[in-house]
């Protein structure tokens, strides 16, 4: 799958918070980052939306910062606005959330960082090897 837009829920307007740094990182990355956070209007100079129904565009992935019993709902609009994926983070972990986007065609990626298995991807984790005279 060639993901390009990605829409992250809960993603926090404070740049302490790890939802902010990973929609950071995304968008260095030149992927499209969609805030998902009704308190917000703006979150990393993109325009932020109250929930994943109201975002004008299409998404790839729905990336979930919430908390676990968050997630049914948030798949059920991320399978309603035709999104290719669910991915959880650390700690986001909801079987019927997973479920319903898995039986409705999503792929489904759960209690993994996207940011770490992106740069994984990469190559930019490879430990000792990658610190000069280690």
């Amino acid at each position: 799958m060639t993901a390009r837009t990605i829409a992250v829920v809960g993603l926090s307007p404070n740049a302490l918070r790890p939802s902010y740094f990973v929609g950071f990182y995304l968008q260095r990355h030149g992927y499209r980052v969609v805030p998902i956070n009704p308190r917000e209007s703006e979150i990393l100079g993109e325009t932020s939306y109250p929930s994943l129904s109201d975002v004008p565009l299409s998404i790839d992935v729905v990336d979930v910062f919430r908390r676990p019993e968050a997630v049914p709902a948030i798949a059920r609009e991320a399978v309603a606005t035709g999104a290719k994926a669910l991915w959880l983070q650390f700690g986001v972990i909801n079987l019927e959330g997973a479920e319903i986007a898995r039986s409705n065609g999503l792929d489904v990626v759960m209690d993994r960082c996207m940011k770490v298995e992106h740069a994984r991807y990469l190559g930019a984790c490879t430990g000792w090897g990658s610190i000069p005279n280690a």
